[in-house]
């Protein structure tokens, strides 16, 4: 739904047409996208336009980056310690076995 929107505003009808899914069940979507702030709603006439909250939804990526960016963090020097170690190991193997004729 979000994707959809990014080209502007459209109607329930609309989206669930692009989206292939009833209309009932588009506006059930845009009730959850609209009570977690992420669209706003427009009347114009009988018909009721959905648009994106640009605002809230920088928040949301604020938030979610201030979430994720210590357990990132975490898991890549993991990763590098991981690499480096087995680096290391595979240094000081080769180092005393040897290729098998330089031990004949």
């Amino acid at each position: 739904m979000l994707t959809l929107l990014l080209g502007g505003e459209r109607s329930a009808g609309e989206l669930a047409d692009h989206a292939g899914m009833r209309q009932p069940v588009a506006s059930q979507h845009l009730r959850v996208l609209r009570d977690a702030g992420l669209v706003t709603v427009r009347k114009d006439g009988n018909r009721r336009l959905y648009s994106i909250d640009f605002d809230t939804l920088a928040r949301l990526r604020r938030d979610l980056d201030a979430f994720w960016q210590p357990h990132l963090s975490a898991l890549k020097d993991a990763v590098e310690d991981s690499v480096e170690d087995t680096a290391r190991t595979t240094s000081r193997v080769g180092r005393h076995n040897g290729p098998a004729e330089a031990r004949s």
